[in-house]
């Protein structure tokens, strides 16, 4: 029981920091910011933000369960993950430190969203503001990337939690889009200052959980050195 709270706080966790991270905060913003601004009532813009943030958790959540369940169906691989986890779960935290950090950049595939197609979901009113939720979750920037396939998949797995766990980063990923859903249909004019004020959390934020995967993984690592040498 403690060891699934402790995993269901780190993926809410994990989804807040990839909320407030450069790239998807920016995005989200501009998006509900343009489903919004043809609906002519904020009660409609918060419920487009919803919607828009359902729509992210939703292919979330998909995209975890099928990733978890397919790799815990394989027999193979499920013997594999539950019995070598804590040993390559070092390595993995490492990694994706380093990548928090800044030391190790790459690129993932993602899904480019045409203007022409942000019109037509804008158009498309609440169920379009959800459909681009989840298409601009898949357009994973590198952060995000190493959180959800280096952090969260992992695990998932190791928590043998294929729904939960996603559904969890997936809220966290909604909880800073709704409240900027909020600012923008109450016509806030300080939803600037609020932007570059996460944007210097986000970086401490980072930062301080890279720092952490890092010496955690590292931890893990050292034990399993002392437990070949012993």
């Amino acid at each position: 029981m403690t060891e699934f709270v402790a995993s269901s706080s780190t993926a809410l966790w994990l989804g807040v920091l990839t909320a407030i991270s450069p790239c998807p905060l920016a995005t989200n913003i501009a998006a509900i910011s343009f489903i919004g601004k043809d609906l002519g009532s904020s009660r409609r813009v918060l419920a487009s933000g919803v919607a828009y943030t359902l729509g992210r958790t939703l292919a979330y959540v998909l995209v975890g369960a099928l990733v978890v369940a397919s790799l815990l169906s394989i027999p193979g691989v499920a013997w594999f993950l539950q019995t070598r986890m804590n040993q390559i779960l070092g390595p993995i935290l490492i990694l994706v430190g380093t990548c928090l950090l800044g030391w190790i950049k790459f690129r993932p595939p993602g899904i480019g969203l045409s203007e022409a197609l942000q019109r037509r979901a804008a158009r498309a009113g609440v169920l379009g503001a959800a459909l681009l939720g989840m298409l601009f979750a898949l357009s994973f920037c590198p952060v995000s990337a190493g959180l959800f396939f280096g952090s969260l998949v992992p695990l998932s797995v190791s928590a043998r939690s294929p729904v939960a766990i996603p559904a969890l980063f997936g809220i966290g990923t909604g909880l800073p889009v709704v409240a900027f859903a909020v600012m923008i249909a109450l016509g806030t004019r300080y939803v600037g200052e609020a932007f570059h004020l996460l944007s210097r959390i986000e970086r401490w934020a980072r930062v301080a959980t890279g720092v952490i995967f890092i010496a955690v993984g590292v931890y893990l690592v050292a034990g399993q050195i002392h437990e070949w040498l012993a």
